[in-house]
Order: C-alpha cells, then sequence, then structure tokens
C-alpha cells in the first residue's frame, strides 16, 4: 500500500465510469455467455473445412493462430480492465467495513472497556487501515 497516497473509501469513489470501462463491463458480460463460446465453435467449424480451399497447412494454421491471437489479446485487456475494477470496489467496501468495526469498537472503548483500544490497533494492523483512512478522522476534520 503506498503510504503517500490516501485510499479512497466508498462514499469518495466517482459513480462515474467512462466509455471504455463502460465497453470493458458489457464485453465481459457478453464473453461469460453460452452464446459467446458457441460463436467461438463456430469459428472453429467454418475455419476446419477451408484446408480444402487453401490447400496450404501453413496458410491454414496461420488463419485460425492470428485470429484467436488477435481475439485473446483484447479479451486479456478487456477483463483484465473489469477485474482491476472488480478488485477495487471490492477492496473500498472491506475499507468501509473494516473502518466501521473500528470506529464502533473506540466507541465501545470509550463507553465501557478501554482494553479494546489494543484490539482497535490490531485490527487497524490486520487489514493494513491506516488512521488517515478513518472516516471518524475525517469527518472530525471536516
Amino acid at each position: 500500500m503506498d503510504q503517500n497516497r490516501p485510499v479512497l473509501m466508498p462514499s469518495d469513489v466517482s459513480s462515474r465510469i467512462g466509455v471504455f470501462d463502460r465497453f470493458a463491463g458489457w464485453s465481459s458480460k457478453v464473453v461469460g455467455r453460452a452464446a459467446f463460446f458457441c460463436f467461438c465453435v463456430l469459428i472453429v467449424l467454418v475455419w476446419a473445412p477451408t484446408i480444402f480451399v487453401l490447400r496450404d497447412v501453413d496458410t491454414w494454421q496461420l488463419i485460425i493462430n492470428t485470429l484467436t491471437t488477435i481475439i485473446t489479446f483484447l479479451m486479456v485487456a478487456l477483463l483484465q480492465n473489469s477485474q482491476t475494477r472488480s478488485d477495487q470496489a471490492l477492496q473500498h467496501k472491506l475499507n468501509a467495513i473494516a473502518d466501521a468495526v473500528a470506529d464502533l469498537m473506540a466507541f465501545q472503548a470509550r463507553q465501557y472497556d478501554e482494553d479494546l483500544a489494543k484490539d482497535i490497533d490490531e485490527l487497524r494492523d490486520a487489514v493494513g487501515l491506516e488512521t488517515h483512512e478513518s472516516t471518524a478522522k475525517n469527518a472530525k476534520a471536516s
């Protein structure tokens, strides 16, 4: 975790999604469906008999290799974008949950049990939650 850059809390994350991100999300939905798999099988079924037309095995193999390489290259980029955004959203949610638990423990420590302060520090250390990420600290600063 970069110590110089504050981690965003879910309320700080923009709900605005760019054109590429929307396209990548749509693409990941399409690729995950059975229809896309059937489309890939259809490509192979159309390609296979072209050996009789081309008569050159090297050209015949080059066609399918090039096609699959291009599709794979593009899909990796699109799916990586979707996975990265999903991971970031999950991390923001986990940070918010850990922060809420730490805030609740701090409240309980002030009200009932002073020993919870040590447990709060252990929780923050265990999940890597920095003190500058705390919503309670942000609320006091506002």
